[in-house]
């Protein structure tokens, strides 16, 4: 099995808590939850979600470079 660390702003940390929270889950099984359910989706739509969020975050991208 392999470890992945990823870095997410503060907001999006409280949001993805608050999230877990509720589903009474530990944030880091939510987050696993999220990525089998993207890996184990269709590539049509996993191409039209990455193609979304790219758009929507496309000026934050350029900013974090």
């Amino acid at each position: 099995m392999t470890t992945f660390t990823i870095t997410l702003p503060d907001e999006r940390v409280k949001k993805l808590q608050e999230i877990a929270e509720r589903f009474r889950v530990a944030p880091e099984d939510l987050v696993r939850a999220s990525l089998e359910e993207l890996l184990t989706r269709p590539l049509d739509d996993f191409q039209k979600i990455v193609e979304r969020v790219l758009t929507k975050n496309a000026d934050l991208y350029k900013r974090l470079a």
